[in-house]
């Protein structure tokens, strides 16, 4: 499979969920993520302060929230949430065709719209179309790291085969699925073990 151009893909989602975001109320603002202890509100103010790091910000600010990524990232959410809603969409929105990123592999990024969109998404009950191979690129890119979300951990020792895409990995129990399931199920997103099967199901669950 190609790999596929990162960053059209990030902007392109990040639009498509500026759109998605536009008329919510203040309730649906303050739901509960698929991220654990973020709300929607949250999880669209982490994107957009993610989108304005850059290698040269990104250690100072490390440095000064004593080196806990917790700690900064719950900084710069608080920086970027703004006084209401509107604000933090006005924010998110102003960022959407940014490259700014933190210093690490391009696929964080991809990863980084993808989960999260999903993390606001599936809270909401929206449904979305993400193109399959950039899921694809990111689960290959999750099952051999354990950096931040410790996929590599999560998916040894599993055969993860997609039922939408002609995508395969790893050797083990099967676990099956639409592919976008299967990447949030390696980054940890328990919710979305429900819509997979196979012998290796229950291995990934007791994983979290």
């Amino acid at each position: 499979m190609a790999r596929v151009d990162v960053w059209p893909v990030v902007h392109d989602e990040r639009k498509a969920l500026a759109a998605d975001l536009e008329g919510l109320g203040d309730a649906d603002w303050a739901t509960v993520s698929l991220c654990t202890g973020w709300t929607v509100r949250d999880v669209v103010a982490h994107m957009t302060a993610t989108s304005k790091i850059t290698g040269a910000t990104f250690f100072p600010k490390l440095i000064t929230s004593g080196f806990s990524l917790k700690r900064l990232q719950a900084k710069d959410i608080a920086k970027e949430k703004g006084g209401s809603p509107a604000d933090t969409l006005a924010g998110f929105r102003a960022q959407v065709d940014s490259t700014g990123r933190p210093p690490g592999p391009i696929d964080t990024m991809l990863g980084e719209v993808i989960v999260h969109s999903e993390d606001v998404r599936r809270a909401l009950g929206i449904a979305h179309e993400y193109p399959r191979e950039a899921a694809a690129q990111v689960a290959d890119f999750y099952r051999g790291s354990n950096l931040v979300i410790g996929g590599r951990r999560r998916a040894a020792g599993l055969r993860f085969q997609a039922t939408d895409l002609d995508w395969s990995a790893g050797d083990g129990p099967v676990v099956s699925g639409p592919i976008v399931s299967l990447m949030l199920a390696i980054a940890g997103r328990t919710r979305a073990v429900d819509d997979l099967t196979g012998d290796g199901v229950a291995t990934l669950r007791s994983r979290g």
